[in-house]
């Protein structure tokens, strides 16, 4: 048995790779730290905690001498970091909270991992030459694209993160790759287009859409709604992170990205004529979409080229727009009819 350590899992993408997880790998045990801010809730991992491979332990990544003894205490053989404050729009209100989470945080579980890990830079300790390090990192980091549907993020494509967020895991992306130049870490990096499925937090695009729908409340658009995302469905990014960690080079950065652009506007028409569908009311669930005034920085578009996956391991989406986002629809009806 190998035990891995994995942070930040109560939340969405997390608590969606941990079943996965723990059901593709029997030889692994998972151990998952998470502090359970408002993003993160145990309620994602019902389905986990009576697995005798599962262990749920509270606390912060920046605390280094809880993180110490997790790694003495479990022996740990490999980390996947999920981790992170996450919300743009929180991030303008507060950046301090993005810094210390994202960037200390990040630094204090690579340092622990390295000493617990290497003799020294480059010379691993006998037993944990197969030990690996994965940061989940995003594609905020490269800043914003033209609207030319060519012009796409690669692993190649320069930095320029545009909010306190952004900055922050681009910061935390270049202490991993210190850490792989500078001591020989075995480290690998993903970054990712906007992800949706199950469990995401209320806080986000499409489960706003879909409440506020459902309660005939306003859904807030910002701006002109035209600001394009390139969606991925969760579990396919959790496909992704798989290969990844077993597959990835050393050093290596991989981009996950869904092929799927759409504009806010196109989400959420797509999203109301779905709902008129299932659930149909005397008007359209369109009439309840409100444009209210832009977020600050708001970077225009993203969209992810993920050749360099899909070539070097084989990786493929299972779902376009159309699939995942029926799956995803129908599981907040469920949660809404509990």
């Amino acid at each position: 048995m190998q035990n891995i350590l994995l942070t930040g899992t109560a939340g969405f993408i997390g608590s969606n790779f941990v079943p996965y997880f723990l059901e593709k790998y029997p030889k692994y045990n998972l151990i998952n730290l998470d502090l359970l801010t408002y993003a993160g809730n145990l309620e994602n991992l019902k389905e986990c905690e009576n697995n005798p491979r599962y262990k749920f332990i509270k606390g912060d990544i920046c605390n280094r001498e809880l993180i110490e003894y997790i790694f003495a205490e479990y022996d740990i053989r490999g980390v996947i970091h999920f981790a992170a404050e996450s919300h743009v729009d929180n991030s303008i209100k507060n950046p301090g909270v993005f810094v210390q989470t994202n960037v200390n945080g990040t630094y204090t579980l690579l340092d622990v991992a390295k000493k617990y890990w290497m003799e020294n830079p480059f010379v691993y300790k006998d037993n944990y030459k197969e030990c690996r390090f994965h940061h989940i990192s995003t594609d905020e980091v490269y800043g914003t694209l033209s609207e030319d549907p060519n012009n796409l993020f690669t692993e190649k494509t320069p930095y320029a993160p545009n909010s306190p967020y952004s900055a922050s895991k681009a910061s935390s992306d270049m202490i991993v790759r210190s850490y792989v130049e500078t001591f020989g870490m075995n480290c690998v990096i993903t970054n990712c287009s906007n992800n949706y499925g199950p469990k995401q937090h209320d806080e986000k695009l499409i489960p706003t859409i879909i409440r506020n729908a459902l309660l005939k409340k306003p859904i807030p658009i910002y701006g002109d709604g035209k600001n394009i995302r390139d969606w991925l469905y969760v579990l396919d990014h959790c496909k992704g992170i798989d290969l990844v960690y077993h597959n990835g080079k050393k050093g290596e950065t991989y981009n996950i990205g869904g092929k799927n652009e759409r504009t806010n506007l196109q989400i959420v028409n797509k999203i109301c004529e779905i709902l008129d569908e299932k659930i149909p009311q005397k008007e359209s669930y369109k009439d309840l979409i409100t444009f209210v005034e832009d977020r600050a920085g708001h970077d225009r578009r993203y969209a992810i080229d993920a050749t360099k996956l899909e070539t070097e391991l084989g990786w493929r989406a299972d779902e376009n727009f159309e699939s995942g986002i029926m799956k995803t629809i129908d599981w907040y009806l469920q949660k809404a009819q509990k």
